[in-house]
């Protein structure tokens, strides 16, 4: 089994020697290998069989592929998930996934740059399941408007009373 989030959207780009595949999940979805280099295999949800070795065998051959860097669509520097990978072709609209991302890759999961989190999935052998559904806009926003108090005219309301004993802490 391994836990896994979709990047899709691919778009792509070259500059100088380096090619880039830019997908929409960022560093705000899976910090980890900004923060500490983790290694997380990357492979197309859907990857066209004439571009596989069909011999299976402990190093696995890509046919036509090329070596690039998986980047996410926030214009930081540590924007990737992952640099110097061997895939298989790929084309706009392609969807990858990003494996073993695991509970560490939603908790440690933010929503930068208000970007709202993708989905996670659960894939085992040939099934899958969505075990977390994407954030949408609404999700951001909403997380913001519980506001039990306001000030008026300098003077702090008195909430108190209003406020109960889980939000008090």
């Amino acid at each position: 089994m391994a836990n896994a989030f979709p990047g899709g959207g691919n778009y792509r780009k070259t500059g100088g020697e380096k090619r880039f595949v830019i997908v929409d999940a960022g560093m705000n979805d899976l910090i980890r290998p900004t923060l500490y280099e983790a290694y997380h295999h990357v492979w197309p949800v859907k990857p066209d069989a004439k571009n596989l070795n069909a011999e299976r065998s402990r190093t696995f051959e890509i046919v036509g592929g090329e070596t690039v860097d998986v980047v996410g669509p926030i214009c930081e520097s540590g924007d990737y998930l992952a640099t110097g990978r061997d895939l298989p072709p790929t084309k706009r609209g392609d969807l990858l996934a990003v494996f073993t991302a695991g509970a560490y890759g939603f908790a440690m999961s933010s929503n930068y740059d208000n970007r709202p989190r993708v989905p996670e999935v659960l894939v085992d052998g040939s099934s899958y399941r969505i075990i977390r559904r994407r954030e949408t806009l609404e999700d951001l926003v909403t997380a913001g408007t519980n506001v039990i108090g306001f000030v008026n005219a300098g003077r702090a309301q008195n909430i108190e009373s209003e406020i109960s004993p889980f939000e008090r802490g």
